[in-house]
């Protein structure tokens, strides 16, 4: 949904990730928007495929003006589990190709220059049996905050947005494994989910990508260190 907001915004848009179908129909909606895209397969988590993948987009069309870092992964790590693997590798999808990116990307960034990270309102709380998925979206929040200050001299801006559940499916199965974890039906814990959202409903993907275009207009220039929720106000922190 962002990289497709961002086209109708005018961007040309690289799209960047493991799955090339997926990566493949993304540039084909973005082309039938009327818009320019670029399918780059690489992982998040491979500092040498990420480096390719931004002086890719630098050869392609001379610039790079925004990154948004939108990969991640969740999954049960339980403080007892000796799965260290599922830890460090929720670390590696959500922190450390946060950092690999943002460093390739700002040595072609000029003045103007927007980075978006997406965290998750657990970046600000904890939740029982996810400490990997917390931790690492607190860590992108720290990160967001350290560079920000770090390049503000370049006017290149630096924030993240933290959403709650989106209706997307990604938090489908996400809901599915907390409610087998639960043991009650997914339905139930949709339901119990929602008591926790004032608005009385889920945010929608179109509009954390809305923000995102937001982020990385002119008209954002003065925001930078921000970590926005987007969370139909479950919470205010």
């Amino acid at each position: 949904a962002i990289a497709l907001a961002l086209a109708r915004a005018g961007s040309r848009v690289a799209v960047c990730g493991r799955r090339e179908s997926v990566l493949n129909e993304a540039v084909a909606e973005i082309e039938a928007a009327g818009g320019t895209g670029l399918a780059l397969r690489a992982d998040v988590t491979d500092r040498a495929e990420i480096e390719g993948a931004v002086e890719a987009v630098a050869s392609a069309w001379g610039r790079l003006d925004i990154l948004v870092n939108n990969a991640g992964a969740s999954g049960r790590t339980p403080i007892d589990s000796n799965d260290d693997a599922r830890w460090h590798a929720i670390l590696a999808a959500n922190l450390t190709g946060t950092f690999y990116a943002a460093r390739a990307a700002l040595r072609k960034m000029e003045k103007g220059g927007r980075i978006i990270n997406v965290s998750s309102v657990l970046g600000k709380f904890g939740v029982p049996g996810y400490a990997a998925y917390c931790a690492a979206k607190h860590g992108v929040i720290g990160f967001t905050r350290s560079v920000a200050m770090e390049v503000a001299s370049r006017g290149i801006t630096v924030n993240a947005i933290c959403p709650g559940w989106v209706e997307t499916e990604m938090s489908r199965l996400g809901m599915e494994q907390q409610s087998a974890d639960l043991g009650i039906a997914v339905e139930e814990f949709r339901r119990k989910a929602l008591h926790a959202v004032p608005i009385g409903r889920y945010v929608l993907a179109e509009e954390v990508a809305a923000l995102a275009v937001y982020l990385a207009s002119d008209e954002a220039a003065g925001m930078t260190g921000q970590a926005i929720n987007i969370c139909g106000g479950a919470t205010t922190n």
